[in-house]
């Protein structure tokens, strides 16, 4: 755990904030200057409910997985490694349901902004639905990775029933289209897959921020990590967190105020004259759900290990059973009474070699500057190499369209075409 609070990395003074410090930023809040606050949330804002982070070193899910007979911790959640084995994922979604667990007192805290006229948007991570069971309203949450709270087609997009994928989660058994036979999952954005229109056309809101408030992420993950650099440099930006990440810290109004998320929430409603409408709002939440223990994520992992073992035992099976069946018939008498060579040649069919994963030394470096945030639409990881390029995603409209006229020819793509697209992605970035 860090320290409660800690100073940034500049040593500039703070342009905006009275001190880079809880308490400033308190101030900050109160004042007539301060009108539009945003939020970046990340799991370390739900793991006090039970639900365990992504990639803390020894508690983290990715962790924990990592003992599986998974080709990466973060194959669970890859779009192209569900389509080959969705039982790891299946696993995991029956231990992930939202609804055994109760919102944080950082969630009611989102709330509490909301009801005294201060947020404007809450950007999330999380795919948990706990800012929703804590009463912030849908049109105030960007749930950037998606959510459990609808269900399609991984290949059509056709919705798929609440009801109906409840069960097949129950039972762990991956469900099938009804319309084209394609598997179906969560509307949880997979690596891979491209992030929902509604975050791209939100994003340049960020522009115009008075406050940023980043908890509970490491700032890892692309495009969300980058969205905080689209603030102005008159826009203080706090993080609360168990560690420094990101640029956080480089601005001159830029605050770290490490630690628990839950601990620094509490304090900094103190500061504000917050803390009784805090505890009514979190109190309001006691029956939603019920505290995980920390053994269960152990138990998660358990699972997934007896699930894989079934899965490829059945897979060994398939794939002797044509290799028995090639063995016999070549060895039955022919002519000659023997098998000529070339015909025992002929009946064996050497695999394709797969294309090896790109290396992490040929992963380009994503450009420092802020318009590194949508130069992806992809969900990426730059720090795996399996996950820094996925090429499986549809291209957004506004990447399918520059496609499409970088596809007819010189003559074909008239002048006012181009400008359209340069227009268009002006507007996104």
């Amino acid at each position: 755990m860090g320290n409660e609070e800690s100073q940034p990395t500049t040593r500039q003074g703070p342009n905006v904030l009275s001190s880079k410090d809880i308490r400033g930023v308190a101030e900050y809040m109160k004042s007539e200057q301060c009108r539009k606050v945003y939020i970046m949330a990340g799991a370390g804002i739900s793991t006090s409910a039970g639900i365990p982070d992504f990639r803390s070193p020894e508690t983290g899910l990715y962790h924990n997985l990592q003992r599986l007979n998974l080709p990466y911790a973060e194959a669970v959640f890859d779009i192209d490694y569900f389509r080959e084995n969705p039982i790891p994922f299946y696993t995991l979604a029956k231990d992930m349901d939202p609804s055994k667990f109760r919102p944080t007192l950082t969630h009611s805290f989102f709330k509490l902004m909301d009801e005294k006229g201060l947020l404007n948007m809450c950007f999330t991570q999380n795919i948990d639905t706990l800012e929703r069971r804590a009463g912030l309203a849908g049109e105030k949450i960007i749930e950037a990775h998606g959510s459990f709270a609808s269900n399609s087609c991984i290949e059509c997009k056709m919705p798929f029933d609440e009801e109906e994928m409840s069960e097949a989660v129950e039972k762990g058994e991956p469900a099938r289209c009804d319309s084209c036979g394609g598997l179906v999952k969560p509307d949880i954005v997979f690596f891979g897959e491209g992030l929902p229109s509604s975050f791209f056309s939100t994003v340049p809101e960020l522009r115009s921020a008075d406050l940023l408030f980043i908890l509970g992420t490491s700032l890892t993950v692309m495009p969300f990590a980058g969205i905080c650099r689209l603030v102005p440099e008159s826009c203080p930006r706090v993080l609360i967190n168990l560690d420094a990440v990101g640029d956080i810290g480089s601005r001159p109004d830029d605050v770290l105020a490490l630690g628990e998320c839950d601990t620094v929430v509490r304090k900094l409603c103190e500061e504000l004259g917050w803390l009784d409408e805090l505890e009514r709002l979190w109190a309001q939440t006691e029956y939603l759900g019920e505290k995980v223990e920390e053994e269960e994520v152990g138990e998660i992992t358990r699972d997934i290990e007896r699930k894989l073992k079934v899965s490829e035992a059945v897979e060994q099976v398939e794939q002797e059973k044509p290799e028995k069946e090639e063995a016999t018939a070549v060895s039955k008498p022919v002519e000659d009474g023997a098998v000529k060579a070339e015909e025992a040649k002929a009946t064996t069919t050497e695999k394709p070699e797969m294309p090896e994963k790109e290396s992490k030394d040929t992963v380009e470096k994503a450009d420092e500057t802020e318009d590194v945030t949508l130069q992806t639409q992809v969900l990426t990881d730059p720090s795996k190499a399996e996950l820094a390029r996925k090429e499986t995603a549809p291209p957004a409209p506004e990447a399918k369209k520059e496609e499409e006229i970088s596809e007819k020819s010189a003559d074909d793509v008239t002048a006012s075409e181009k400008v359209e697209v340069e227009a268009e992605k002006k507007s996104v970035l």
